[in-house]
């Protein structure tokens, strides 16, 4: 039986930990919009998907993990959840994903993820994983695809913020904003080598084609 982390517990221990995802609820709107409903279905079948969060930062961790149980809730999938916060750990998590051969992998947008991707790419490739991440660096390296903030368009809304600041707002005044520009990244040439047949109208979605 698959069960998800306690949340109450030390986010360091919940390793491995599973839970199965009945059908029924509504998908989040950007994870509707993200075209990973559209990949999970062209990948060869997934019922079970890994998902890889950083326990070290926990917020993000858990907001990852509040938008995958409802996805997968809405796709019927059935979700298996690592941590790794160390290179070591990272390792570990794949050489169960050797064992156990989930069908497809999340990596949760996390900044020492990030700062990982040649480890993470280069391991989902050598055990030839789907894997899907939150930035497109790791797609530009050779993973299969990414879904994520556009991150020029994050800079420039920053940059926008700083310049109110420096004309006299004060920054408690201004209202907080979230991300709105997300984009699709597909590396097809991982695809192929996955031997999996992207459907053109998902290329014709995506914002950017890596051949």
């Amino acid at each position: 039986m698959f069960r998800l982390p306690n949340r109450d517990a030390n986010p360091a221990s919940a390793k491995g930990q599973q839970s199965r995802m009945p059908m029924g609820g509504r998908l989040p709107e950007r994870w509707s919009q993200s075209g990973w409903k559209s990949c999970v279905n062209w990948c060869p079948p997934v019922t079970r998907l890994a998902v890889l969060v950083n326990p070290a930062f926990p917020a993000n961790a858990e907001s990852t993990l509040r938008d995958v149980e409802a996805a997968a809730r809405a796709m019927g999938l059935q979700i298996q959840v690592f941590n790794a916060s160390t290179s070591r750990e990272i390792d570990a998590a794949f050489a169960t994903f050797v064992r156990e051969r989930p069908d497809a992998l999340f990596v949760s947008g996390d900044t020492f993820f990030t700062s990982r991707r040649v480890q993470l790419v280069n391991l989902a490739t050598r055990h030839a994983i789907p894997t899907g991440f939150a930035n497109r660096e790791s797609t530009e390296i050779g993973a299969l695809m990414s879904y994520g903030t556009n991150i020029p368009y994050a800079w420039r809304q920053s940059g926008g913020y700083a310049g109110r600041i420096l004309k006299g707002e004060k920054p408690a005044d201004l209202p907080v904003v979230q991300a709105s520009k997300f984009e699709l990244v597909i590396n097809h040439q991982t695809a192929r080598m996955l031997g999996l047949d992207v459907p053109p109208s998902l290329l014709a979605r995506a914002d950017e084609v890596i051949e």
